[in-house]
């Protein structure tokens, strides 16, 4: 799950060296932190969140095929 929306994130933005991703487990879920550049964030979120919404459905999905809960943040 981790390499996956590490490969999505690399794939949008312009410095793909400063995206990082932690995982965290909780007893309910897995919560997944998203960090890149300040100048990227942008690119990340995308126009009104869609961008973000789009990651999280993704991940969500792939997460549910596997039985589990999985939330992603992104942080600044």
């Amino acid at each position: 799950m981790k390499e996956l929306l590490t490969y999505i994130a690399r794939s949008l933005v312009d410095d793909p060296d400063a995206v990082s991703v932690s995982e965290t487990e909780t007893p309910v879920e897995t919560v997944l932190e998203l960090r890149v550049a300040p100048g990227d964030m942008g690119k990340v979120i995308g126009r009104q969140g869609r961008i973000a919404k789009e990651i999280r459905a993704l991940m969500r999905s792939v997460a549910q095929r596997q039985g589990k809960k999985i939330s992603v943040d992104i942080v600044d």
